[in-house]
Formats: C-alpha cells, structure tokens, sequence
C-alpha cells in the first residue's frame, strides 16, 4: 500500500492556524473600516436626496433655483449659481490639495504632507465659511426658514392688482411658472394681490401663495448634515496635522495610512456635494 502523506494547514501556509487570512485587496483594517462606513453614509445621504426628489415631483410648484441662489457677496444680485459654483470650486480644490498631502505620505515627505494638508483644512474652513453666508442671507434677508419658504412659482397666469414698490407694480402680468418672493417689511409679510387671467378661475382675485414648506426643511437640513461632515472632517484633519507634526507617524513607516484615511473620508465628502449641488442647485 503507497504511503498517503498527509500535509497539516500549518505546513502548507506556514502560518498558525489562528492567525488569520491575507488582508483583502491589501487594505488594512482600519482602510476597511473605513470604507464601511463611507457605504453606510452613502445611503443615508442617498435615502435623504430621493425623498427630496419624490417630495419635489409631488408638489405642483417648486421654486426654481436660478432666482432662489442668485446673491452674491458685496450687493451684487441677479447673479445666478454665481456664488455656489464658488463654494464648490473651494471644496474640490481642496479634494486635490488631499491628493497632493497623501501622495507626500507614501513618499514619506513630512513636510510636504504638512504643507498641503494646511492648505485642505483652509479649504474646508473657505467651503463653511461660504455656507455660513448664504444662510445668513436666506434666513436673515429672504427670511426662508425650516417651515416658511418665500419662495415660489405662479402656477395661473395673472395681472397684480398692487405693487409692493420695489420690484414689483401694479398692473405687472405674469405667466405660470414665473418666481416670484414674497417680502417681509416691519415684521409683516407682503403678500401681494392679483387676478387670474387663464383657466378655469379667470377673473378670480386672489393673493401670493407661499412655496412648498418641504423646500425650506430639506434645503436646511441637508446641507447642514453635509456641512456638519465637512466639520467633523476639518476636526479630525487637525487632529491628524498635529500627529503628523509631532512626528507620530514617522516611527510607523507606513506611508502615513491615517492621511490616506482621513483622505478617503475628505473624497467622500466632496463628491456627496457634487450630488447636492446637483438636486438643489441645478435641477
């Protein structure tokens, strides 16, 4: 009878058999970690967009953004998406400074890492900075808040029957779909009279219709969840700058991984502002 040899899996793998696997794809675990949480917050800002989205097709009116983002720092109006494409040209400027810090961490390069991480953290604080102002301007002058929008569009063609004396006049027509604001002056709201000219209530004098209260909540919220991570992402490049300056990850020689980390995490952040500029902005 040939003699069977029988091979343990220790002897072929030359590991012990408590020690584990290979690591996947060659990420570490905390690269994993990572990664897993990044998937769940993709489909909590997934689940947030998509009910945006059905709330909007739901409503017959939505302000449209063109009118609702059209300020710009120093009194300049009628500047459409003007200043947003600014916040976002901030933001993804400051994705490529995190490229360049964690590149000078495989490489090694404190200070190279130091240098363009500084520049990241400018970035982030420019991007809230930017935000901090236009909802001072929403809040402060159009008076938007989680459940008044001021904002809205004619849903009937119309003549207005007064003018409040700035833009708007009596005898001014307009057509559905037109935006419109209604103003706040001395506490008060100025919501302004017409008569319907088209449609089944032609003739009909009727006042200014507030917009859809969902566009405030979800605007607000939103991006306050979005710019509460840029935040926490600010905290945490800190955190890591200061570690990095001290010298901590130069022991490890691991081409600075917790850079990479916080840079997986920065990415993240930046393309989920692609997607919210997409639906609030440009759609």
């Amino acid at each position: 009878m040939a003699d069977v040899a029988v091979h343990t899996h220790d002897e072929v793998t030359g590991k012990k058999a408590w020690e584990g696997g290979a690591r996947p794809f060659g990420a570490s675990y905390g690269k994993l970690m990572m990664w897993y949480f990044l998937l769940s917050d993709a489909f909590t800002f997934a689940g947030f967009l998509i009910a945006y989205g059905a709330l909007r097709i739901s409503m017959p009116s939505w302000p449209v953004p063109d009118f609702v983002f059209s300020t710009f720092p120093g009194g300049f109006h009628h500047k459409p998406l003007y200043f947003v494409t600014v916040m976002t040209f901030v933001l993804l400027f400051s994705s490529y400074t995190m490229v360049r810090a964690v590149q000078e961490g495989q490489r090694e390069n404190k200070k190279g890492v130091v240098f363009w991480m500084v520049l990241t953290i400018v970035g982030g604080l420019g991007f809230l900075g930017c935000q901090a102002w236009e909802w001072n301007t929403l809040i402060g002058l159009e008076h938007m808040t989680v459940t008044v929008n001021p904002f809205g569009t004619h849903v009937e063609s119309g003549i207005y029957l007064e003018g409040d004396g700035h833009e708007i006049k009596a005898g001014d027509t307009f057509n559905a779909g037109d935006s419109y604001l209604i103003h706040k002056h001395g506490g008060e709201w100025e919501q302004l009279k017409y008569k319907v000219t088209d449609g089944p209530d032609a003739g009909q004098e009727k006042m200014q219709a507030f917009g859809p209260k969902a566009f405030g909540a979800l605007f607000f919220f939103i991006t306050g969840f979005h710019g509460f991570h840029v935040l926490s992402g600010i905290i945490f490049l800190i955190i890591i700058l200061v570690n990095v300056m001290s010298g901590l990850y130069v022991e490890r020689k691991n081409g600075y991984e917790m850079v990479e980390k916080i840079g997986l995490y920065w990415h993240f952040v930046d393309l989920v502002w692609v997607f919210v500029f997409l639906v609030f902005y440009l759609i």
